[in-house]
């Protein structure tokens, strides 16, 4: 008769959690979102943006160009897709 040992469960890494902003919703159950990035110049000290594009899994359809959503970073889903959509945060008008 043997003791069980309770193994050491593992430990999931916080996932990254983004707001953007949709700019296409053409694909079905993908949407490509811009993610902006605010930095200052180390020398100049000028606030600079920079966009990245993200392919996003919306399950739903829901949403749609203009939408400000939160999106959080999960498995690959595809050659391209790392994200998927969390909520929208605010319809376009």
């Amino acid at each position: 008769m043997s003791e069980q040992t309770d193994t050491p469960t593992e430990v999931r890494s916080t996932r990254k959690v983004r707001e953007g902003y949709v700019v296409s919703d053409k694909m079905d159950k993908t949407v490509v979102v811009a993610l902006e990035d605010r930095k200052k110049h180390s020398l100049y000290g000028k606030v600079m943006r920079t966009t990245t594009k993200v392919k996003v899994h919306d399950e739903a359809n829901a949403a749609g160009v203009g939408d400000r959503v939160q999106i959080m970073e999960t498995r690959p889903l595809s050659a391209t897709k790392r994200w998927r959509l969390v909520e929208i945060l605010e319809k376009a008008k």
